[in-house]
């Protein structure tokens, strides 16, 4: 019918489990409904995408300093929902971006004695090599905002001519008022968040909510020739400019953690549908709980972190991977090496069920009904926590099939395509833990004297705690705290 929206892209369906390009995907006889809780909604939703290619856009990382376990959780979370909707037949296209020109950045760079540029190449190979250790897929691309810089400023120089954005001494500022919906994805009006909330004030703002598309550069930092000034991007306009590029106009899917949603994605979904004139920017917005450490957001700012790479080298990937797993991807998850040594005892339980076993008596265990049990947990909004236990009970099933001579070659098959190709396991045995480095050490022991100092004592022990679960022993006297390494 003229006039209609176009129906909705549904993936094929056939009725058995097929390999493509290494990944083996599920095809039943009936179309598969994945219901997806949308931010915007505040409710789950069922997942249809506008095209033949599912568009996730992630936001990643401000490269100014080592990733940690925070970062990795928000990673694997949408990774591994690129992975379940491949597994149901989508094809998907993910872009996570990289920050690369930050305040952090300038800061870090000055510490180091180094320039912006060579700190955040540092730390984006890094993460790269952390995510790999991981087993995380890399995205189909990696863009940098300094790579988007034209980008940027067309889009800026739009948004101020549709009258959305103002030049003020030489910054360029989105107007919030002129964006009727503005507050919608985080629920909060306008007189919400100038009661709540602190806003820098800047010269020139006409309103204390408005925020920065453009900033006039000071002396020695980065800056690039523009209409309005030699500067750089602000922080929210890099994502709309880059998902535009990279993905078009509108998206499926927004990733990103909680502490996004305002004001960074309510800027981007502001900017982008002001500057398109389309609506919605974004179909489904999704957000991971965060990862805390005693109660407080793991965050660089507060100095509570636990960097990815240090966390590899005392447990294996599938341990981190399964207690990221262990709770609601929408929860918060609270950081305790018992919960992480507890998982690489479980990883281990599923890589005893795929040894190689030479029973192959009748009847043959049946994976069927674990399959359709972690189906049914997947497509209730990722629910990894029911689909895990579901592979556990399937591991059990193998062993049990194995003490009794059966043929369990179909049901190891299955716990290998579910478990590795949708959940990323890789079933591999750990490599010898070399602990954490020096730097590391002394950061964590700083951290647990300032606790002290502060008479968090409980803090203070979780610290000490984190840093012999590592293999590091501290030791107090008169002279201060000394540490070794020890054998876990």
């Amino acid at each position: 019918m003229r006039g209609s929206p176009p129906r909705p892209w549904l993936p094929r369906a056939s009725g058995r489990l097929s390999g493509r390009g290494g990944l083996f995907t599920r095809e039943s006889s009936e179309i598969a409904t994945i219901r997806l809780y949308n931010t915007l909604s505040r409710k789950k939703e069922e997942f249809r995408p506008a095209g033949p290619t599912v568009t996730l856009y992630v936001c990643g990382v401000t490269t100014s300093n080592y990733s940690h376990l925070g970062h990795a959780l928000a990673s694997v979370t949408f990774e591994v929902l690129e992975r379940y909707l491949q597994y149901r037949g989508h094809v998907v296209k993910r872009v996570q971006n990289f920050t690369d020109v930050d305040d952090k950045i300038i800061a870090q760079a000055q510490r180091e004695n180094s320039t912006s540029e060579a700190v955040a190449a540092k730390y984006m190979d890094a993460f790269n090599e952390d995510m790999a250790a991981l087993n995380v897929r890399p995205p189909a691309a990696r863009p940098r905002a300094t790579l988007e810089i034209p980008g940027i400023i067309e889009m800026i120089k739009g948004l101020v001519d549709k009258g959305f954005a103002y030049e003020a001494e030489g910054s360029v500022y989105f107007r919030v008022r002129n964006f009727d919906s503005y507050g919608r994805l985080s629920g909060r009006s306008l007189e919400e968040m100038l009661q709540g909330t602190r806003f820098d004030p800047e010269p020139g703002k006409e309103y204390p909510a408005d925020f920065a598309l453009w900033k006039l550069s000071k002396p020695g930092e980065p800056a690039w020739d523009s209409p309005w000034s030699k500067g750089r991007p602000g922080w929210h306009i890099e994502c709309s400019a880059m998902s535009k590029r990279h993905l078009g106009d509108q998206i499926d899917i927004h990733g990103g953690g909680l502490d996004l949603i305002f004001p960074h994605h309510e800027n981007e979904r502001a900017q982008s549908e002001a500057f398109t004139g389309k609506s919605p920017f974004v179909r489904y917005w999704m957000h991971n709980g965060l990862l805390r450490l005693e109660g407080e957001k793991m965050s660089k700012s507060l100095g509570n972190i636990v960097r990815l790479r240090d966390a590899l080298k005392a447990n294996s990937p599938d341990a981190i991977r399964l207690w990221f797993f262990s709770s609601h991807y929408r929860a918060p998850l609270l950081y305790d090496t018992d919960s992480i040594n507890a998982q690489e005892r479980a990883a281990q339980r599923l890589r005893t069920a795929l040894e190689p076993a030479e029973g192959n008596a009748a009847p043959a265990v049946d994976p069927q009904d674990y399959r359709e049990r972690f189906e049914a947990a997947m497509d209730d909004d990722l629910n990894a926590p029911q689909a895990v236990a579901a592979l556990f009970e399937l591991g059990r099933e193998i062993n049990r099939g194995k003490d009794e001579g059966r043929d369990v070659r179909e049901a190891q098959q299955t716990l290998r395509r579910l478990g590795g190709n949708v959940l990323g396991l890789s079933f591999a045995p750990p490599s010898a833990a070399e602990g954490p480095d020096e730097s590391t050490i002394q950061g964590l022991i700083s951290r647990r004297n300032e606790l002290r100092a502060a008479r968090k004592f409980a803090d203070a022990d979780a610290v000490r705690k984190q840093l012999l679960e590592m293999g590091v022993a501290l030791k107090d006297s008169a002279d201060g705290t000394r540490w070794e390494r020890i054998r876990k």
